[in-house]
Parts: C-alpha cells; sequence; structure tokens
C-alpha cells in the first residue's frame, strides 16, 4: 500500500545524521511490517486495559516524534491534527491530558487509513528535520530521536504480545501469522547450578551506548555467594508443577498471588490448553502462541506466568528466584544459557530506583523514574524483543500479576 511506505532518508545526509535517518527508515518500517498480517478490524480491538489496540500503537509512536522533536525544534511545524495530541498521548502529564487508557478501543475514528497518513506526515516531516536542523538544534535533538527509536522498538514487542492475548480471546484462536518471525526457543540441556562467588560487584549500565535512564547510574552491589541455574524452566518441569497440585497447595504461594489463583481460577500458564479443551480439542496439553495451537515442547522454556507462578514454582522446587543483581552479575557465567531471546525472567527485585538515579529532563523526565512503585522486575529478552534491547543491564518491570509476556522463569538458591 502507497500509503504505508516510507520517504527515503535524504542522500545528502551523512555521518551520524545519515546513520540516525537509516535506522529511523528501518524502525518505522518493521513497525508497519509488524502491523501488515492484522486486518483493520484486527487493528481497532482492545482485549484488556493494559494492552492497546495495534493502531494506537501505531499513532502513539508518531504523537512521540511529533510532540518531543518536532513540535520542540522544528520552527513553524505544522501539527497533522490537534485532535491527535490528546488521542495519542500515553502518559505523560507535562504534555497535555489524554484519551483513557482503558478506552483505546473505543477509537474507531480515525481509521486505519488515517493513522497512516499521519505515520507517513511524521515520517517526511521527522526526515526534512534530520537534514536541515542547524548544529546545535540537531546536538539538542539527537538523543530524543534515539529514545524515540527504543521507545518505538518497545512498542514493536507490545504490538505482539498484545495481539497475542487479543486473539487469544476468540474461539477462532487464529494464528496471527504461520511464522511469527519470533526466535526459536532452543531445547533443554541438563540443568546445573552455577555456583557464583560473593563480593562487591558493578552493576547497571556505563558507556557511550544507548541505555534508559532507568539502568544508570552504574553502582556497586554486595552480593551473597549463590548459585543459579544454567537454562530456564521448561514446560515439562511445570507440568510436575500442575500435575502435583501446585495450583491447589497454597503452601507454594504469597498470599496475592494464592489469592490471585482463586479469584481467577488460575490453573496454567496462559495460553495454556488442557487435553479436551473444547477451543483445540486434544489429548496433550497445547499452547496457543503467534504461530497458533501447537502442542507444548516439554523441552522448551515455559513462559506467560506472572511473578506469582514464577515464585510459587520456585518454592516448590526448593529454589528461589534470583534478585535482579544476581542475575546480571551471573550474565557472563561460564555455561550459562537462555539469558537472551527466550523470555523475559522475573525477578525477586522490586523496582526501585538506582543510588544516584535521575531521571532525563524535560516532558521524557516522565518515561521510566514515575513507575518506580508496585512493579517487579525481569531481566533477559523475549522471543518477542528487538535485538537492540537485549542487553544485560536492561530493565523490564511489570505488576507482579502480569501474565500476557513472554515471561518465565530461572532458579536460584542461597550458597549453603
Amino acid at each position: 500500500m502507497l500509503s504505508t511506505l516510507l520517504p527515503s532518508a535524504p542522500s545528502t545526509l551523512a555521518g551520524p545524521r545519515a546513520e540516525l535517518a537509516h535506522r529511523f527508515d528501518a524502525v518505522r518500517a518493521r513497525t508497519l511490517a509488524l502491523a501488515q498480517p492484522l486486518s483493520a478490524e484486527d487493528q481497532c480491538v482492545q482485549s484488556m486495559p493494559d494492552a492497546s489496540p495495534t493502531k494506537w500503537h501505531l499513532a502513539h509512536t508518531s504523537w512521540f516524534f511529533e510532540t518531543v522533536v518536532l513540535q520542540a525544534f522544528q520552527a513553524g511545524y505544522q501539527v497533522f491534527d490537534l485532535q491527535y495530541l490528546y488521542l495519542f498521548n500515553s502518559y505523560y502529564e507535562a504534555l497535555g491530558p489524554r484519551h483513557p487508557r482503558p478506552q483505546r478501543g473505543l477509537l474507531t475514528r480515525p481509521a486505519l487509513a488515517d493513522i497512516h497518513a499521519y505515520r507517513q506526515h511524521v515520517n517526511a516531516a521527522m526526515l526534512r528535520f534530520m537534514a536541515s536542523a542547524d548544529e546545535a538544534c540537531w546536538q539538542a535533538a539527537a538523543s530524543l530521536i534515539e529514545l524515540g527509536l527504543h521507545h518505538e522498538e518497545q512498542h514493536q514487542e507490545l504490538i505482539q504480545t498484545d495481539v497475542l492475548h487479543l486473539l487469544s480471546c476468540s474461539p477462532l484462536l487464529s494464528a496471527y501469522q504461520p511464522s511469527s518471525g519470533a526466535r526459536p526457543a532452543d531445547h533443554a540441556n541438563n540443568l546445573q547450578w552455577l555456583a557464583v562467588d560473593g563480593g562487591v560487584y558493578a552493576v547497571g549500565h556505563a558507556g557511550e551506548a544507548f541505555a534508559f535512564d532507568n539502568e544508570t547510574p552504574q553502582h556497586q552491589a554486595l552480593l551473597h555467594p549463590f548459585h543459579i541455574a544454567s537454562r530456564l524452566v521448561t514446560c515439562g518441569e511445570y507440568l510436575g508443577f500442575i500435575a502435583d497440585g501446585g495450583y491447589a497447595q497454597a503452601q507454594w504461594w504469597l498470599s496475592d498471588g494464592w489469592a490471585a489463583v482463586q479469584t481467577q481460577d488460575l490453573s496454567a500458564p496462559a495460553y495454556w490448553l488442557a487435553p479436551g479443551d473444547p477451543r483445540a480439542p486434544s489429548d496433550q496439553w497445547q499452547v496457543f502462541g503467534l504461530n497458533g495451537v501447537q502442542p507444548i515442547e516439554r523441552h522448551t522454556p515455559v513462559t506467560h506466568v506472572s511473578f506469582y507462578e514464577a515464585a510459587a514454582f520456585a518454592e516448590w522446587y526448593g529454589a528461589r528466584l534470583p534478585t535482579e543483581f544476581e542475575w546480571e552479575v551471573a550474565f557472563n557465567a561460564p555455561q550459562i544459557t537462555q539469558m537472551l531471546g527466550h523470555g523475559w525472567q522475573w525477578t525477586r527485585s522490586s523496582y526501585d530506583p538506582y543510588p544516584g538515579f535521575r531521571p532525563r529532563t524535560g516532558a521524557v523526565r516522565e518515561y521510566n523514574g514515575k513507575f518506580m512503585v508496585g512493579q517487579q522486575i525481569l531481566r533477559g529478552a523475549s522471543p518477542a524483543t528487538p535485538m537492540g534491547h537485549s542487553r544485560k543491564t536492561y530493565r523490564n518491570f511489570f505488576p507482579p500479576a502480569a501474565r500476557w509476556q513472554f515471561s518465565g522463569i530461572r532458579l536460584a538458591k542461597d550458597h549453603t
């Protein structure tokens, strides 16, 4: 469709501007590619308050560039539609009021074609800005453009996780696409307990490469000796927890987790289909994923569990979840596997600021710091995570009850 095409980066660009412009092209194109398998109807629906319609993701990522970069730095810039400033703001109080998050699925208008036109308008304006901005303006805006690209990549992952939840709500259990492009999970080897010495370690991001503000500053953390599992918990191991009555025994669960089991009637990870499930009858356990319903592979990592489920499994197994700093220090341990790309890994760490943390200035001050309460840290990366976000210092965070992400389990033990 012509409406989805990106204008090419100007050939007059050179050096860092050219590199950023070509990266802008690539990131914006990939977002559209992720939406391509979906109908207009698919892209309008919101399946739960914590998810967003694909159409909203397409618009919001354009809103970010329009509001944070173009309105702030491009003299004479004309916004595409003043109403969009309200419709597609997510949570930035400093940038004005916004449409309520739980009602994003009611935005049948503007139409999808209008959102594509909005993206095209913003794309063209951004590339013109990158070509024409004076050096002082460029120096002020370049880091925000880079942040905007990483922000859009976060939404690329959310598009996939939100679509999976949406399609799981239909009795048809239709595949997003036969081959989702997700990186395959490799099969498990024998679990080993890897010993890590105690001591004072440098943790957090330091260096020239991009990082979100919540990964900084690098600081010292004191760790006691511990053991960490060489791989993630498998579906087969989790089936053992289910078969042993794990969801029926309060002794394994945190209080809030046990309440969730009872009130939500939990009995397996999200998207698992028990034998005989009428939605996809079979005599064996199955799982619904981006490529449709498939038999559960017992030797692949279990995902789509909440923090509560991860902690309960660990307790049942006779282990615990690692802290985020144990996870980071173990990243380069010999024989460690499945650290990146197989599933986000719940940790026993709450989402708190690092010592000396300072959020970015300006409107993007609200990007991370305001959410540092009531959330658990996850480390690693999932099959839906863009490659640029797979690093050992990345701090993902979600409420402990969240299950719709590709979130899995790595175990740890105290050294005895």
